[in-house]
């Protein structure tokens, strides 16, 4: 109870980079489109997978905004829908929202590239090797995304959002240039101008707090990458319009609890072996690798000081995702990220975490139940269960999903829809391998 006023004394005496912790209200929006989803899977499970699923219903996820289409509408499967539904509400609950609709988005990999390109292939596809200024591309990012955004948040001041901005892209100028797509002119100019416009834009909305996606320990880990990405987050001067960085966004990596940065000079973990040390537990090996973030809350460590050293004593917060990382040693191969087999949900959102000084929130940033991408056949709609009764041929295909610990490339195992659409086999495994635990009481 001591270190727990400690922390909570700290947490009081730090100022906010820009707004504060919306979190703390604890109270977080359902959104009932996903809960029918749910539904439709309770509809078809028993037992203790069946309870788990219902215990899901109550919980909230961020709502993906990956399409112009999803900004304007009247029903809950849009930003301006979600957030009337949650005006009317008393209390009015937080929303969390991903904005995630760059130009050349996601370049490193197929499944989830976006309806935003630099320069089109005659089929309607981003052409990702084209280099150039993407001013079409940024255009239409900036006049048709990110000003629809504005105006829809505009209009609900009463209702608290967060904003998740754009996941994987920032991490991916740090590490990934070397792979034309990510690396040529377009890509790189449509990362670095959309990404200041719209947290520039949304800045000036006083219900609004935002944080960049910043990965995953996995990824910026290691210190070269992690300095890469610290440095071009200080270029695009956008550290005094948001309040941190969103970590795991989508991904697997355990939650865990911190280290200490250092022991005699050097990371923690990395000294000497600590076989006893929780924090130390290290299911994907890469203290091996010298890259001390073996779990998320060591990772958000190390990242708030390499920005304090690096940005002059900018101290970001941080918002963990823990919508699938229950189970924290179910890959065999940890560059794994798509629909992988065994995953569970995990902790439940909240912001009592293990230091509130640093972490504003645990979060469902990816809504359990949607799918990664696709394997090579898709599905067939009117038997989707039945390996034995292929769909058409996918044409967003991202061999990442037919990884060795992807769901589909088993025989017995159903195939996986596109990115984004509901893939009840996936959350049926993740209910029942759920380690959602309960709320600390403080």
């Amino acid at each position: 109870m001591n270190w727990l006023l400690a922390v909570l004394a700290f947490a009081a005496l730090g100022s906010a980079q820009t707004g504060k912790n919306l979190f703390l209200s604890g109270n977080y929006y359902v959104n009932p489109s996903y809960q029918a989803e749910l539904q439709t899977s309770i509809n078809n499970s028993t037992g203790q997978t069946q309870a788990n699923l219902i215990a899901m219903q109550s919980i909230a996820s961020a709502f993906w905004l990956d399409t112009k289409a999803k900004l304007r509408g009247n029903t809950t499967n849009t930003a301006q829908g979600i957030l009337a539904d949650a005006a009317s509400k008393n209390p009015i609950p937080l929303v969390v929202f991903i904005v995630y609709d760059l130009p050349n988005r996601d370049c490193n990999a197929v499944a989830s590239n976006g309806e935003i390109c630099c320069y089109y292939n005659a089929n309607g596809s981003c052409n990702y090797d084209q280099p150039g200024n993407c001013a079409a591309g940024i255009a239409d990012y900036e006049t048709n995304y990110s000003d629809v955004l504005y105006s829809v948040l505009a209009q609900y001041p009463q209702v608290p959002v967060v904003c998740i901005i754009e996941p994987d892209s920032l991490p991916n100028l740090a590490t990934n240039t070397a792979n034309p797509a990510c690396g040529n002119s377009a890509t790189e100019t449509a990362y670095t101008t959309g990404i200041p416009y719209v947290i520039n834009k949304l800045s000036t909305l006083s219900n609004v707090v935002m944080y960049v996606d910043a990965a995953h320990g996995g990824w910026l880990g290691w210190a070269n990458n992690m300095n890469a990405f610290v440095n071009i987050v200080n270029s695009l001067n956008i550290n005094s319009k948001i309040r941190g960085f969103a970590t795991n966004t989508a991904n697997y990596q355990p939650l865990g609890v911190p280290c200490p940065l250092y022991q005699n000079g050097q990371p923690y973990c990395l000294v000497q072996p600590h076989p006893n040390a929780t924090c130390c537990i290290d299911p994907c090996n890469l203290n091996a690798e010298y890259n001390p973030c073996n779990n998320e809350a060591n990772y958000v460590t190390w990242l708030q000081y390499t920005f304090q050293q690096l940005a002059n004593g900018f101290s970001p917060r941080f918002v963990i995702d823990t919508g699938r990382n229950g189970v924290i040693n179910m890959r065999s191969n940890c560059a794994n990220w798509c629909n992988i087999r065994g995953a569970g949900v995990g902790l439940i959102p909240t912001y009592m975490t293990f230091n509130e000084s640093l972490v504003d929130a645990i979060y469902w940033n990816k809504t359990p139940g949607e799918s990664d991408g696709c394997t090579s056949t898709l599905p067939d709609p009117k038997n989707p269960d039945d390996p034995s009764d292929p769909g058409q041929p996918c044409p967003r295909y991202d061999s990442m999903c037919g990884s060795v610990d992807s769901i589909g490339s088993d025989p017995g195992e159903p195939y996986a829809p596109v990115a984004g659409s509901w893939f009840d086999y996936e959350v049926k495994q993740l209910a029942t391998n759920q380690e959602m635990g309960e709320k600390k009481e403080l």
